[in-house]
């Protein structure tokens, strides 16, 4: 008798935890599918992986990010960010997060991240093909956790988000959209007989408001490295190796990748206090104080710049001012000048 209370007790508690999980994420999909409709007919990005994305990132609005930050799809900060910032522990400690006036910005610029080149790919998808885009959402780099496709499709497929989808297409008024998503009538809320199946499936454990991953072999250094260099390009100049940085790289996370400390990186680079951009040089090791003989000297431009100039000839800022007598706080060239790269022998 006392084990049949007991088991009586654990599934009403179990009823209400996962009754209260399934009309949060409820009433998160009615407040945000309007938005999600709109943002697939104004950006081309399915209403399906919109609300997917935000209920996971978000844990329905209920995560910190979300609260403290209006940040519902957990985007970090880039180089080209020039809003607010917020300070948060995810893959390293107080990573850099964007901060935002309202949800509906974080809304707005979710569309907006995903039209950058990075993730073009995705646009040649169907609309209604979220297994694609959730697979290529991971592909294209958005999440580090290889579960990530699997969680979005799990979450679109248990709330019918493709509805949204199809809906938006046919321009279908709101009220006919997935009824059975709404929370006026209490059938909608699962019964206890459903709980006991559905408490025990494993899509119920991945809206857990403080999930625990499954166990993912993390990256040697060395792996770390070569997917680093699988997706970015080496070159050579003075006979110094570098790489091309690319959009959403820091010098942080670019010396993570090659297994050296960001300020190494940094000094090698002659880059204390500047942010890289996609485009940048990266030098791997300390560049040269000089150019080689057959390229003692070189013209430059107006509005060129000191730092762009050493980059391109890889040498270092240290030995290039010294040489041409340059201080410190000229920045950029003026005029058209011959400057040189390596000290000339007296005849």
């Amino acid at each position: 008798m006392k084990r049949i209370l007991l088991f009586s007790a654990l599934l009403a508690l179990g009823s209400g935890v996962y009754a209260t999980q399934y009309t949060t994420y409820l009433d998160y999909i009615a407040k945000w599918k309007d938005v999600a409709m709109q943002h697939q007919k104004d950006y081309g990005i399915p209403a399906s992986i919109t609300l997917a994305q935000g209920l996971l990132e978000s844990s329905a609005g209920q995560s910190e990010l979300a609260t403290e930050a209006n940040n519902h799809f957990g985007i970090k900060c880039t180089s080209d960010w020039l809003g607010d910032v917020y300070r948060h522990d995810d893959d390293r400690k107080a990573e850099c997060f964007r901060m935002y006036r309202d949800a509906e910005e974080s809304f707005k610029d979710h569309a907006l991240f995903l039209k950058r080149s990075r993730y073009e790919r995705l646009f040649t998808y169907s609309l209604t093909d979220y297994p694609a885009w959730a697979q290529g959402l991971k592909d294209c780099g958005y999440a580090t956790d290889p579960t990530y496709p699997k969680k979005l499709i799990r979450i679109i497929e248990e709330y019918r988000l493709n509805d949204y989808v199809i809906a938006a297409k046919e321009d279908k008024p709101q009220e006919d959209v997935a009824p059975v998503l709404t929370t006026d009538k209490k059938a909608e809320v699962p019964s206890k007989d459903d709980v006991v199946v559905l408490t025990a499936a494993p899509v119920i454990a991945s809206f857990s408001q403080n999930p625990e991953p499954p166990y993912v072999r993390p990256l040697t250094a060395k792996e770390e490295k070569a997917e680093f260099f699988a997706h970015h390009g080496k070159g050579k100049c003075n006979g110094v190796k570098y790489t091309l940085a690319r959009e959403g790289d820091t010098y942080a996370t670019v010396a993570f990748s090659l297994n050296v400390t960001e300020r190494s990186l940094r000094e090698n680079n002659d880059a204390l206090g500047r942010d890289l951009k996609p485009g940048d040089r990266i030098y791997m090791s300390k560049k040269k104080t000089q150019a080689p003989k057959e390229h003692p000297y070189t013209w430059v431009q107006p509005g060129e710049s000191v730092w762009e100039l050493i980059q391109k000839e890889g040498i270092t800022e240290k030995a290039f001012r010294e040489l041409n007598g340059i201080p410190v706080d000229v920045r950029v060239f003026e005029t058209r000048q011959q400057v040189l790269l390596r000290k000339l022998k007296d005849k």
